[in-house]
């Protein structure tokens, strides 16, 4: 029987491990009350339906729940308004470096995006995975904050989308699903035209396989990266490695 870890913020969730798991966190505010009403009514309008017959109730809980995902992911996606702090190419910076900086300790990490006002990531938990979330939520929040001149701001939404990944192939449809979000939301025409996801990368890093930090020529270009964050920020510097271990919630 597979081994699982619980941890509760809002809702239950039960973590299997040695299975990678899918998370989506979306910042404050992003996802305006109107918007949530409309989820809850098609929450509503799905559990109403006649039960399949093939279907169980978990396997009914999980299709509804992915269908809920994707309409709320769709909205943040075109929205044009609300908070938008990913934006800023050296906000994006901070996220990507925090999830780059806890791999081999406290996950494997597959596949990131990073949009304007939410996230993706694919990791396995090596740490229990509301550790991992607080330190990257904690981090990212204190260092953008400060960076946007924002203290005291609350930046992230306290509660996360997650869904574990029950084969390889649903982990590469998932990898697939996040590198293609940019796409999605018309940003760029290819996916690895996006500097915030490791699509650019997969030339030389096959998506089934979990990132390396050290020797691996698909680390992010500096380079590329700085010129990006001198652009959309003027005064930018150069990124430093980010360590998701302050103990901000901000």
């Amino acid at each position: 029987m597979t081994d699982k870890r619980s941890y509760q913020r809002h809702l239950p969730h039960e973590i299997p491990e040695g299975h990678p798991i899918f998370l989506t966190w979306n910042l404050k505010g992003a996802v305006p009350r109107t918007v949530i009403e409309r989820l809850r009514q098609e929450r509503d309008r799905l559990e109403k339906q006649s039960a399949r017959a093939d279907e169980s109730a978990a396997d009914r809980r999980l299709r509804e729940d992915k269908l809920i995902f994707a309409m709320c992911d769709r909205f943040l996606d075109r929205a044009q308004d609300g908070p938008l702090h990913l934006k800023d190419p050296a906000a994006a910076a901070i996220v990507e470096d925090s999830f780059l900086f806890g791999v081999g300790e406290r996950y494997d990490l597959y596949a990131w995006c990073i949009m304007a006002n939410h996230v993706h990531v694919l990791l396995m938990p090596i740490w229990d995975l509301e550790r991992v979330t607080q330190g990257i939520k904690g981090y990212t929040a204190h260092e953008i904050n400060g960076l946007q001149r924002a203290r005291g701001r609350i930046l992230w939404q306290d509660e996360s989308y997650d869904h574990w990944a029950r084969s390889d192939e649903e982990v590469l449809r998932i990898i697939a699903y996040i590198e293609n979000n940019p796409v999605a939301a018309r940003l760029c025409l290819r996916r690895e035209d996006c500097l915030w996801s490791p699509a650019r990368f997969r030339n030389e890093w096959p998506a089934a396989l979990p990132y390396r930090k050290v020797g691996q020529a698909f680390q992010p270009d500096g380079r590329q990266i700085e010129q990006a964050c001198q652009a959309g920020k003027p005064g930018g510097t150069i990124r430093q490695a980010g360590k998701p271990d302050l103990p901000h919630h901000e």
